[in-house]
């Protein structure tokens, strides 16, 4: 009985965090090894050693990602924004170690860039959308994640800062701004060619399985 209510006791305080954060819960929970909550059986699952192993190999991290406010804070805004920096500060690590990772091994940086480091920036966007799909009931969130994130990588990422640049080398020094394409060109079209190829299949598949549909369910009946 006294097993029944200590677990009851942390169902109760974890749906509590869920809903309502705190700053402080945050550290807790990203330093505490405990039990994990099943959340579809409501039920407490023991730690196993892979999670504990994990757990104490990422500890930096997630200590790291507790600092950022909690999204029911002044209405997300400090959340959404800190988030963004954290991103950034990560974004920046990933670059540097793969650059001296691919210089040590010998690896050109186009190369490095879409190996290691795509890799090392894409990979919360895997998670993410993994996590989409899951609760998705089509997982359209999953897909317009996977090729949002990608297309705002190229045409922003690499759009703005190009076009702050010209804008800056255009006032000052009153010539325009010149970057070789080199592998960058090519990257781009692959992009759009498996983009295009990707929402192609999706629709024919839509369409496909609509109409499917609409022959099972419509079929005319023979005495009509």
């Amino acid at each position: 009985m006294a097993k029944e209510e200590d677990e009851k006791e942390k169902l109760i305080e974890y749906f509590l965090q869920q809903r309502e954060p705190t700053w402080l819960g945050q550290f807790r929970n990203a330093v505490m090894l405990g039990p994990s909550i099943d959340e579809e059986n409501i039920i407490l699952e023991d730690v196993t050693l892979v999670e504990a192993l994990s757990h104490f190999a990422t500890i930096g991290w997630k200590v790291f990602f507790a600092c950022i406010p909690p999204a029911s804070y002044s209405g997300g805004g400090p959340c959404f924004v800190v988030s963004l920096i954290m991103i950034g500060v990560v974004t920046a690590i990933v670059g540097e170690i793969a650059s001296i990772l691919g210089c040590a091994i010998g690896i050109s940086e186009s190369v490095t860039a879409i190996t290691l480091v795509a890799l090392g920036t894409s990979l919360p966007d895997t998670f993410a959308s993994m996590t989409a799909a899951k609760n998705s009931e089509y997982a359209d969130s999953a897909i317009g994640n996977v090729t949002g994130s990608n297309s705002v990588n190229v045409f922003l990422g690499l759009g703005l800062p190009w076009a702050l640049a010209a804008t800056y080398w255009y006032k000052k020094f009153d010539k325009n701004y010149t970057v070789p394409a080199g592998d960058v060109a090519f990257s781009v079209f692959i992009f759009l060619v498996a983009a295009l190829v990707c929402f192609g299949i999706l629709i024919f598949r839509r369409v496909v399985s609509k109409s499917k549909v609409n022959k099972l369910y419509f079929r005319p009946s023979a005495e009509s």
